[in-house]
């Protein structure tokens, strides 16, 4: 399971998507709120790329539950970078 978090973050397709996601979230903040879309959308890119690019050596199970831990962990450092790209522009 380790191996598989670890293959998982430095996935560059699944860095994309949370990189997309927050700069999303921060565009649409005020409509839409903060932690609901991030929260969904990382649920989503858990749940959708092991369901279209299948691993046969993990269940999909395994594979949703490292990408939920692996999404948190980029979602976090993510998250991190825009907050001091917004300190840093002010």
């Amino acid at each position: 399971m380790i191996d598989l978090v670890l293959s998982q973050l430095g996935d560059l397709f699944r860095i994309g998507l949370i990189v997309a996601l927050v700069v999303t979230m921060r565009r649409t903040a005020a409509v839409t709120g903060r932690v609901v879309p991030l929260v969904l959308g990382v649920v989503f890119v858990a749940v959708m790329l092991p369901a279209t690019m299948p691993n046969p050596s993990s269940s999909s199970v395994d594979a949703i539950v490292a990408g939920l831990v692996s999404n948190s962990i980029i979602l976090a450092v993510v998250l991190a970078c825009a907050e001091v790209i917004a300190r840093v522009r002010r």
